[in-house]
């Protein structure tokens, strides 16, 4: 077991009124600390969904566990081979090279903050999803930086099942 010793001296705080929002509804991200903000610790957004919408598709991070605390609502996530539903409170935290995706449950909304540790500069990466759903690079692009920010894709046939079924 290896300790993260983070190099920062000084504690962070982020105003709510401070922090970048990307998307648009029904999936919008808050970016609240990156990794570079924390010394390396942990990188941390809010992803706030509505009406059953998608979160992220199957992917593991190589380096980095992920926590998703249900901030309110009611959520489908995916950990390893396994469908879970978390709701307002429960927290769900999934190992490095576990496979995992995320999705408000059908028909609901979701608030979920997320924590990545150590931390990932995980920003530029949220730009990009944005610059995804806005049609201004091409979906497949996100292929070419899976690696730069741990967020290596993979298929999931539960998460498939789990989320064809909300049709």
């Amino acid at each position: 077991m290896s300790l993260i010793a983070p190099d920062f001296d000084e504690f962070v705080i982020v105003r709510a009124a401070d922090a970048e929002v990307v998307g648009r509804t029904p999936t919008t991200i808050q970016l609240l600390a990156d990794s570079s903000a924390t010394g390396g610790a942990l990188s941390t957004v809010r992803v706030s969904l509505t009406s059953g919408a998608d979160g992220a598709k199957p992917h593991h991070h190589t380096k980095s566990a992920e926590l998703f605390y249900m901030l309110d609502g009611t959520a489908q996530l995916l950990s390893g081979e396994q469908v879970v539903t978390a709701q307002r409170g429960d927290l769900v935290v999934v190992p490095p090279g576990l496979a995992h995706a995320f999705a408000a449950a059908p028909g609901e909304d979701a608030d979920i903050l997320i924590v990545i540790t150590p931390g990932v500069e995980r920003f530029e990466y949220f730009r990009h999803l944005e610059r995804v759903a806005y049609g201004k690079v091409p979906p497949a692009s996100l292929l070419e930086v899976q690696e730069l920010y741990d967020n290596i894709f993979c298929t999931s046939r539960a998460w498939d099942d789990a989320r064809s079924a909300q049709s």
